[in-house]
This record gives structure tokens, C-alpha cells and sequence, in this order.
């Protein structure tokens, strides 16, 4: 049963824990911190992942789409951060953001675009714990997922299986009832969803029907 990350990006920023509170079964909430420069889109910082670290008790998985996020990853898991991601072509220094996370005592999590080749990361995958396959062009949520994804999970599942590594396996983008049952049989383990779950009535409906197609 594939695990799932409700993204609060697609929450109302008005009523955020109001619509957190309404979500019951996620097994993590997936932050996205945006600064604008690394993506054209700017959004929660610090002080949000240090108020709901405060407010809840899911885990927050925080996913870093900033500049040189080694000069920030620490303040991040100390603002009450479980994982934290950080984008492979975000700095010259991954190796060094990601030991920075280890020692601070979260999890380790590497990002990697669409568009970059997995050769970027394969010399990380013995240092992380979290390996996130963007489906989409991250900065905005409501795209479409783009089926290419679906390859690249394979081949790092593979990378996985014959090295003898342990790292989870993390999607988002475009996430569904349409897809997730062909994710995570690619080997997707946490799938992230926005849309899908803040779009809808009942929250907690759309988390249990994902982890029910994965069964």
C-alpha cells in the first residue's frame, strides 16, 4: 500500500490548519518552500513549518525548491522538519546539504526535475533516505503528470534492488486515481497529492482511495 503525502500547497492558505485537520490517514504533509528564484512561484517558509510542527502530528516532509539550500536546511529541521528535500540542480554542494540534514536529525531526501537525467543523483542514493521523482515542472500545483515519470521511477527501482539500498521512493505531480496504481508498481512508495485531495469534498475520502488502489 502506497503511503501519502497531501500537499498544502493546494490547501486555502486562509484556513490552512482548518483544512489539515480535515485530513485524516496522510502518512506525511508535503511543504513546498519556494523562493522565487529557483522557481517562479514563492511560497511557505520557517515560520510555517515551525507552526504546524506545532499544530499537528504528521510528520512534515519538506521539500526545498530554494537556491543553495545547504545555507538553510538546518534551520528547517530544527523548525520541526521530519524530511527534508533538496533539488539536485539547486546547488553545487548536495553532498554537503544532505549530511547537513543527517547531522541535524532528519531524514535525508534527494529532488530531481524532469528533465534531469538520474545519473545526477546515483551518487547520493547510499547517503539519502528519500528519493523525490518530480512529475511535473515544479513551481505551480494542477499539472498534468507527465507519463515519462513512470521510466525514470523504474530504472531508479532498479538502482535500488541491485545495490541493496533501503531509500523510499517519492512522486509529485499530477497524482490520481488514474496513475497511482502504475507508480507504485513501478516502485513508488509515498505519493504526493495536492490537487487531488484539497480539490475535493471530503479529504480524507481521496487519501484512503489511493492507499485502497494500492493494495
Amino acid at each position: 500500500m502506497i503511503k501519502v503525502a497531501p500537499s498544502i500547497l493546494s490547501a486555502n492558505p486562509a484556513n490552512l490548519m482548518d483544512d489539515i485537520n480535515k485530513v485524516q490517514g496522510a502518512d506525511y504533509l508535503h511543504v513546498d518552500v519556494m523562493d522565487g528564484s529557483f522557481v517562479p512561484n514563492l511560497s511557505y517558509g520557517l515560520n510555517t513549518v515551525e507552526g504546524l510542527a506545532k499544530s499537528t502530528d504528521i510528520k512534515l516532509d519538506v521539500h526545498l525548491m530554494i537556491q543553495n539550500p545547504e545555507n538553510y536546511v538546518e534551520k528547517f529541521v530544527k523548525a520541526g522538519a521530519s524530511i527534508v528535500g533538496v533539488h539536485v540542480e539547486s546547488t553545487q554542494h548536495i553532498a554537503r546539504a544532505i549530511q547537513i540534514i543527517k547531522n541535524a536529525g532528519a531524514q535525508a531526501e534527494v529532488v530531481i526535475n524532469p528533465g534531469t537525467p538520474l545519473t545526477a543523483l546515483e551518487e547520493l542514493l547510499p547517503e539519502v533516505d528519500q528519493v523525490l521523482i518530480m512529475s511535473v515542472n515544479p513551481g505551480f500545483g494542477g499539472q498534468k503528470f507527465l507519463e515519462t515519470s513512470i521510466s525514470k521511477v523504474k530504472r531508479l527501482s532498479a538502482l535500488r534492488q541491485a545495490r541493496g539500498l533501503e531509500f523510499d521512493i517519492e512522486i509529485d505531480g499530477g497524482i490520481g486515481e488514474q496513475n497511482v496504481r502504475a507508480v507504485y508498481d513501478a516502485g513508488v512508495d509515498v505519493a504526493v497529492a495536492g490537487s487531488y485531495v484539497f480539490d475535493a469534498e471530503d479529504y480524507s475520502k481521496q487519501v484512503q482511495t489511493l492507499k485502497d488502489l494500492t493494495k
